[in-house]
């Protein structure tokens, strides 16, 4: 099985921290000159810091807020003048919790913007080069929503779902230029977003972070919590050329959670 990235320049969205961290840590491991994007310089250079470099790499990293269109598109376009990308990971936190009922408009299009509109940006500039080198993997970390909706995450849901919509019909417009679209669908994973959404659920409930904890784990049959290497790893397969053939799917990693095949 061939998974190696050496020669291959990634984009990893939201990759300070957590699973873009992880997913960059991961493709980096695997040969891959990966650029780190996200708004913390200082957690930028230390991330920056833990990837490989024993087969030669060079990594680099961009600051940039996702939802300033402009400034994003002006940096990614010096960043692809000097060189193809051919793994984009389209990463980012997730909408606030709470019921559907209570989102404002203006909720739905913030996370419409930060999520599918940056997506869509960014496929936009990298395909060219994808075409002209002849290898292109989009990868897009969503949530096991977009099978079944979580209870809670209302404008998560919805936006989600949008998201993943727009993966499937990019897939099969860029399937003729061997160029793979695919969705990570992480569970319950042991992040700095999890901790957010325990600490809401608990607020809300006037119940104990421990009891939250052990109410989410019970619906795992692994009966765990994920780890973001875990997740990452089904991002590095993806994004290797032993997944040539795999496009316009949606893969859940949630140690069985979700209810549906």
């Amino acid at each position: 099985m061939n998974t190696s990235l050496i020669g291959k320049n990634a984009l990893v969205c939201g990759s300070s921290k957590g699973l873009g961290k992880a997913s960059a840590i991961e493709l980096a491991a695997l040969g891959a000159n990966v650029t780190l994007l996200s708004r913390s310089a200082d957690m930028l250079l230390d991330a920056v810091n833990d990837l490989s470099l024993v087969q030669g790499q060079h990594h680099s990293f961009i600051v940039a807020d996702i939802s300033d269109h402009e400034s994003l598109k002006a940096k990614i376009k010096t960043l692809t003048a000097s060189r193809p990308i051919h793994i984009l990971v389209n990463n980012t936190g997730g909408p606030a919790a709470g019921a559907i009922l209570n989102a404002s408009a203006d909720e739905f299009l913030s996370a419409f913007n930060n999520h599918l509109i940056t997506n869509h940006l960014l496929a936009n500039l990298v395909v060219p080069g994808m075409k002209k080198s002849g290898y292109g993997r989009i990868i897009n970390m969503i949530s096991t929503s977009v099978k079944i909706p979580l209870k809670g995450l209302g404008v998560s849901n919805t936006i989600r779902g949008a998201v993943a919509s727009w993966s499937k019909t990019l897939s099969n417009e860029l399937a003729p230029f061997g160029i793979t679209v695919n969705n990570v669908l992480p569970g319950a994973t042991a992040t700095d977003r999890l901790e957010e959404i325990i600490n809401n659920k608990a607020d809300k409930s006037q119940r104990t972070r421990i009891e939250i904890e052990s109410e989410m784990i019970a619906e795992i049959p692994m009966g765990r919590f994920g780890k973001p290497e875990e997740i990452a790893a089904a991002v590095a397969f993806l994004a290797s050329p032993s997944a040539s053939y795999i496009t316009g799917i949606s893969i859940a990693v949630d140690g069985g959670r979700t209810g549906s095949l």
